[in-house]
Parts: structure tokens; sequence; C-alpha cells
């Protein structure tokens, strides 16, 4: 009709799939950026660094012994520019706080750890510029002064809480972005005492077993490195490993009850019902090391035992009997190219299983175990690419989690704390 505007009639159908295309784009588009994210280096650098110059001698990796060498180099480099931790002041250092009781022995790593963070270029004095908080407290020390299971207990949620009141850092992500480190049994007893610790810090021990409450990826698997080595380590030395399989300890869990019982008389594997000494001169135990192809490592009272590191140092292919042991480093390091790695229900067959293992595949395995070992190694001060900055790095990914988790600013402390004669 004429003086009227024209209009365009759109049919339900043409609307209908209108609406259609429009969706499909939008799920390609996010689809193409989730790709993207995907590819993208996991690492967030959320502060300026203040290393401008991070160490540019690295040594080559071995493309071999590493889930992706390129990554790992990648996020190593970033670890080193930016990374960085803060130490509480707080405790007396001549009793358990920010001292370790020694550096020697089976629970060597944890006073390495203390004195290495120290001495570390990621250490910081301005909490403002942390990425992680480190809580230093040793139970070994502890320990070693005769504490009891209850007060140590007692003195880690003192020190925690007390840690809490002083410092808003802890709020901000109910302490999501704290860690402390153990190696002695003990200790991961002692601070499994207060739960919201072990709920929410990142646990730093040589124990760490799926089935105690260990936490994958957000947990670090400490190794367990006796230190100082007795004997230099294992290298080009394979025709000396005429020795088909070894162990020698205490039957302190039921593996090794039956991997005795199993194994002991048999004359291919040099199985032990006993400990040998590692301190006699002769060096029995650590030679054995050098004459063997495969050293069993069941573990003990805990999952862990210092005999990995053990057979790694001095060139013996770990054999890892365990159902429930997150290996050290095992998101950076492909364990399946240097070591065996069975269940426990294995040890029936595991002299068929170890010789089934060619000579070539023994060749490589021993090859790449050689390759691994300065990651297994503490120094002091740490040096690159050693068990101090392997430990670090696995940090520095858990910290770019919590980078990612919302802040917590508007958290009372005293809630968390509960009810207390002060307040």
């Amino acid at each position: 009709m004429a003086g009227k505007p024209s209009t365009i009639a759109i049919a339900p159908c043409s609307l209908q799939r209108l609406l259609f295309i429009l969706a499909a784009l939008t799920l390609i588009v996010f689809t193409i950026l989730s790709l993207r994210s995907l590819s993208a280096p996991p690492y967030i650098a959320s502060r300026p660094s203040r290393l401008s110059n991070p160490s540019s001698s690295s040594p080559p990796l071995s493309s071999s012994i590493y889930h992706s060498p390129e990554v790992f180099r990648l996020n190593y480099a970033e670890m080193e520019r930016n990374f960085k931790v803060y130490i509480y002041p707080d405790g007396d250092p001549k009793t358990f706080y920010q001292t370790p009781r020694k550096l020697t022995g089976k629970y060597a790593s944890e006073g390495y750890f203390f004195q290495n963070i120290r001495e570390s270029r990621f250490r910081t004095e301005d909490p403002d510029e942390a990425h992680l908080f480190f809580i230093p407290i040793s139970c070994h020390k502890m320990r070693g002064k005769g504490t009891s299971y209850e007060n140590m207990t007692i003195i880690v949620q003192n020190y925690v809480e007390g840690l809490i009141r002083k410092y808003p850092y802890w709020n901000r992500t109910l302490g999501a972005d704290h860690f402390f480190v153990t190696c002695h049994d003990v200790g991961v007893r002692a601070f499994e005492g207060f739960p919201f610790l072990i709920k929410n810090t990142i646990r730093v021990v040589c124990s760490p077993s799926y089935d105690v409450g260990y936490i994958p990826h957000k947990d670090v698997a400490l190794p367990q490195v006796l230190q100082p080595f007795a004997l230099p380590a294992g290298g080009n030395d394979i025709e000396n490993r005429t020795i088909l399989g070894f162990w020698a300890g205490h039957r302190n869990s039921k593996i090794r009850v039956i991997l005795a019982r199993e194994w002991e008389n048999d004359t291919e594997l040099a199985i032990m019902n006993n400990r040998i000494s590692r301190d006699t001169g002769e060096l029995v135990y650590q030679k054995k090391f050098y004459s063997t192809k495969f050293c069993i490592c069941p573990g003990g009272s805990q999952v862990n035992s210092a005999r990995i590191t053990d057979s790694i140092h001095y060139g013996c292919i770990p054999v890892i009997l365990s159902n429930y042991y997150d290996l050290p480093f095992n998101d950076i390091l492909d364990w399946q190219k240097f070591s065996l790695i069975l269940k426990e229900s294995d040890v029936y067959q595991l002299k068929s299983i170890l010789k089934s293992v060619s000579y070539e595949k023994f060749l490589a395995l021993h090859k790449n175990l050689v390759e691994v070992q300065k990651h297994f190694e503490w120094h002091s001060p740490p040096l690159q690419y050693d068990a101090f900055h392997m430990v670090i790095r696995l940090k520095r990914g858990c910290q770019s989690f919590v980078l990612r988790m919302p802040e917590v600013r508007d958290f009372d402390s005293r809630s968390f704390l509960g009810p207390r004669s002060d307040h």
C-alpha cells in the first residue's frame, strides 16, 4: 500500500538457521583460542625480573631422559629469570627453625634444601615480590633433640599459627602459595597433626605415597639422597656388572619380606636378608652397586628409599617395586628411560623380568642413567640442574597453578585458627 514503509519478512526456519550458524562460528573461535592456550608455555611471568642475565652456560639436555626437553629448557630459563621465594624470618635459628641438624645421612636432602634456599638466587627479602613462601621449620632437628611426636605437632602448629597472625600472606590464598620441606618420616607425621597445613600447602616430602594423603601435582616428591657418597659415580663400566640383581636390607615391610623369602637363595640374584653397613671400611655395600646390573629398590617403612639414588649414583639400574610411589621429578624425567618400574606383585616373577631385558635395552638404560645422575646430587652452593634446582622447578610449576587461583582477601585468620584464650 502506498505511503507505508516496506518490511522484510524472515521465515522462522531462516532465523533458526542463522542462529545455528552464529553458534557454530562461536564454537570454532573458542576452540581455536583453547588450542592456542594449550600450546603456550605453562609458566606465567607475573613480575618483572631483577635477574636480567640468567646463566648462559646451560649444559646440553639429552632428549632421551625428559618428557619434553625443549619445554623443560624454556621453563628452567624462566625460573632462573623470575622465580622468588620469601623465607619467614621468625624463630630462633639455633633451635629447630631455619637450620637443619646436619647435611649428611639419609635425611641430608632436608638439610641441603634449607642450606641451598638461603644461598640461592631465588631468595628474596621482599615478600611482595615472592611467588612462594617457605615455612622454615626442621622436624629432623627436633627429632635430634629427642622431641616426642606429640610435642612436635604442637610446636609445628604454634609456629605456623604465629606466622598466620603476624603476616597477611597466608590469608591471601589460605596457604596455597606456602610450602614446607621434610625428609624424615617423623616430620611428615608432625605436620600431619595440623590438617589445614596438609590440605592447603605444598608439601615437599621424601615419602610421596598416594595412599597416605600425598596429593600429586600439588605436593612435590623430594629425592632421598644419602650424601656424601663414599665412592665416585658409576659410568662406562658395563663390563664389570656381572651380577643380575642386588638387594640388602632390613625386612621392615611386606614387600621386603616377600623379596627375601622368594629370592635370597637364588644363584643369580644377590638378595641378602640383612643390612650391609655403609660404614664398613671395605665399602662392601657400595661396591655391590658397581658390579650389579639391576638394583632392587623395594619400599621400607615408607615408599621411599635412599637405595634409589644410591643406584642412580653408582650406575646400577634401579628396579622400583612399589604400587604408590610418586617418583621424584616424574613430571620432567621419563623414569621408564633409566629404570624399571614394577608392581609389588611382580616380585614373584622378578628374575624372569630382569632376564627378559635385552642387552641393547640395558645399554640404553645405563647410558640414560649416567645422564640423569646430575639431577640427584646436592651441592652447596647449588649448581645448575642439581637436585635443588629440580625441586625448585617443580615448585615453580605449582606456583603457576596458584597464580590462577582467586585471592581470598577478606579472610579472618581467627576463624581458621579457632577459639583461643588470647582472642
